[in-house]
Parts: structure tokens; sequence; C-alpha cells
């Protein structure tokens, strides 16, 4: 068995062997649809390493590089092992492999999501030095489920598509700091791939969600604290379901802290479908 960077790896290779190692999965992706998640996490293949048996691969990480709250950091956008080949701490091996190589490409900082039920991978990953820096909450419904109805809104308030680059008070709307795959740089990279709604009062920006049609992925979604329980919410989400090209809605690493998504959601019917631990290691 041999260790080595995927740089040299056709697509079909790897898509085969993620596709195995991650069969039970509830969520799967077809090619397509993985080719956009590695976009949008900024996948290196060159800094991805896998082990191989012969021509096979049998486990491997897939690491995006990035920059994260300012500073360059590699990004797990997908680690797995085949069925058959668990046990033998080959995620472990590879890791510790790719050190040398990241560090020598100047990153010092590696960040990962991993769910909570997985025990395993969180003692494995507590184990070689991995600290948990958030919890995050993640909501996945049937488009069917979700109530859209809205008691009372201002008819003041104007919805529109708008420009995320043209907003620098973005972030003053946020309770939390968005994760990778949720930052404005993972947008940038698939830009082409987001809508943007904003709702606006006397020209303002107070409430905007950034949504992907193919993947039905809220992104990222605030109202301004002021203008909250208003129906702001409500309103851009009828919007974007709308457009939504895939049979569910997913939220994605909604920060615990975050009570207003939470409770948010659960008026519209929609409870918690899992909950991730952020982890970073100084390497």
């Amino acid at each position: 068995m041999e260790i080595k960077s995927l740089g040299k790896t056709d697509f079909e290779k790897i898509f085969i062997a993620f596709s195995k190692a991650f069969a039970n999965y509830d969520i799967q992706l077809n090619a397509d649809e993985l080719k956009t998640m590695w976009k949008r996490r900024g996948l290196n293949p060159d800094l991805s390493f896998a082990a191989f048996e012969g021509e096979n691969i049998v486990a491997f990480t897939l690491n995006g590089i990035g920059n994260y709250n300012g500073i360059k950091m590699a990004y797990d956008t997908g680690t797995g092992t085949l069925k058959e080949y668990r046990g033998q701490g080959l995620a472990t091996k590879i890791f510790e492999y790719s050190i040398p190589y990241l560090k020598e490409a100047n990153i010092n900082h590696y960040l990962l999501e991993v769910l909570q039920h997985n025990i395993k991978a969180v003692s494995v990953y507590r184990k070689i030095g991995f600290k948990v820096t958030r919890e995050f909450n993640y909501f996945v419904w049937k488009n069917a489920d979700f109530k859209d109805e809205i008691k009372n809104i201002d008819t003041s308030y104007s919805i529109e598509l708008f420009d995320i680059d043209q907003y620098d008070s973005i972030p003053d709307l946020w309770d939390f700091y968005p994760s990778w795959q949720n930052s404005f740089e993972s947008i940038q990279r698939a830009k082409e791939d987001f809508i943007s709604y904003g709702v606006f009062l006397e020209k303002k920006l107070i409430g905007y969600c950034i949504f992907e049609p193919e993947s039905g992925d809220i992104t990222q979604i605030a109202v301004d604290r002021v203008h909250r329980r208003n129906g702001i919410a409500t309103l851009l989400l009828q919007k974007v379901s709308k457009l939504n090209k895939n049979t569910k809605t997913k939220l994605i690493n909604a920060d615990v802290s975050c009570s207003s998504i939470l409770g948010f959601l659960k008026a519209k019917n929609i409870e918690i479908t899992g909950k991730q631990f952020e982890m970073i290691k100084e390497l």
C-alpha cells in the first residue's frame, strides 16, 4: 500500500472511492454535485492524499486550501476509508503523511467538521491534537414540510436580487461567523452557482439570503435584529424555494449559540437534523 498525492489522479477514480466510502450516508452526491461541492470548498488535489492498493484508492483525505478568519488553512473536504479497509488507522497515516507538504505550502492550521455522533472519528481527531472550536446544528427538510405562511408583513419592504460584493454592511447582520463552506471566500469560488436576495427598507439592507438552487443549500441567511419576527426570513425563503431544484432544503452549520435560527425554524415546523463539531489543529 502506498500513500501519495492525488494531483495526478483523475476525477473519476476519486469519485468512485468517495462514493464507496460514503455509501451509507443519508445524503448521496452524484459526480456533478461533488465537483460543485469541491470547487466551492477549495479542493486542491496536489495537496490531497490517498492510500492506494495497486491502482485503487482505499482511503483518502481531500483538502481544500484557503483563508479563513484571515489565516491560511487546509480544510477537510472529505476523509473516507472503504469499508473493508477500516480499522487499520489509514486516515491517521494519510493525515500525518500530508503535514510536511502542507507546511511546505505555508499552511500551519488544519480545519475540519465532524458529525458529533461519529464518536470514533471525534476520538481519533482529539488524539492527534484537534481541538473543538465551535458546535454547529444542521437542518435538512423536505420542501413541502416548511410552513411558509406570513401573517403580517410591512408592505414598505422590498425584496430583490442584489450583489453581495456591493454591501460591506452584511456582517453587521450576523449572529456568528460563517463556517468554511458558507464563507464569502467559498461563495466566490463558485459565485455563478448562487443567487442572492436582499430585503430593503428605504434602500437599507435589513435581511438577505444566499442560496444554491442545485443543492438546495441555504448558505447564508440573516436579518437585522431590529427587524426580526416581522416575516422577513420567511419572505426570503419563500423567494428562494421557488428556485430550488432539489427535493430538500439544507441549512448547514448554524452555530448552536444562535437561538434565533433555531427558534425561527422550529416555528416553521423544522427540527434539528444533527450536530457537528468544528475542530482546528495547529500543524
